[in-house]
């Protein structure tokens, strides 16, 4: 078997650990501790978030789009490949040393999806610029640290708090999306939604992108009002 090799360390903000970049072959994996967050090999569910959420907003002709967490660019790939050409994505990624990996050993993920002049890359707390809009996109993206439940991080909670979740519907638009993936079902988070006044769906996805492999969580959840 192919050992694994230690590419890089990065550092979390506020005491969150390290996180390590490893590589097996083809393969890449971003691991905490002994936790894999995100691997190159799985992917489906990632690109689902986006496209789930794209599905939704074709009737809007200029949509603007914040993803919350980079990865490994899968879910901004499969935005950028789903929304026109007079789309707007905002990506906020916390840790600088994310993008330098997709600019380093990991660009053939990424592609050409950091030079798409639809983009505007901001590295800073997806939640600061969750919490500075207000009605100015008209779907948020989550895909930060383990879902609902942290891992890595526990300042992640704030975003998936009643607070956090007030606070993105105050950024998006009338009728506007909040996107939500997360390894696992969560049904104390769906009930939190609905008490913050979204009109939730919940969609099972597989994250291979096929018929088989783990299950993972995206929640559709809708604003109020009308686009």
């Amino acid at each position: 078997m192919i050992p694994w090799v230690h590419l890089a360390t990065a550092v979390m903000p506020d005491d969150g650990g390290e996180l390590r970049l490893m590589q097996r072959g083809a393969e890449f994996s971003i691991m905490s501790g002994a936790i894999e967050l995100m691997s190159s090999r799985v992917s489906g569910s990632e690109k689902a978030l986006a496209t789930l959420a794209c599905e939704r907003l074709r009737d809007r002709p200029r949509p603007h789009i914040l993803i919350g967490g980079f990865g490994m660019g899968f879910t901004l790939r499969a935005a950028l490949e789903n929304l026109g050409p007079e789309a707007q994505v905002t990506v906020g990624e916390l840790v600088p040393e994310i993008i330098a990996w997709a600019r380093g050993p990991m660009a053939h993920l990424s592609g050409e999806c950091l030079k798409d002049p639809r983009l505007t890359l901001i590295e800073g707390d997806v939640g600061a610029l969750i919490g500075a809009g207000r009605a100015s996109y008209d779907a948020i993206l989550l895909d930060v640290d383990n879902g609902p439940e942290s891992l890595s991080r526990t300042a992640n909670d704030q975003l998936y708090s009643d607070q956090g979740l007030a606070a993105a519907r105050r950024a998006l638009r009338p009728g506007g999306m909040l996107a939500v993936w997360s390894s696992a079902r969560d049904e104390r988070f769906t009930k939190r939604l609905r008490r913050a006044g979204y009109e939730v769906e919940e969609v099972g996805v597989r994250a291979t992108g096929g018929k088989r492999g783990a299950r993972h969580m995206i929640w559709m959840a809708s604003a109020p009002g009308r686009p």
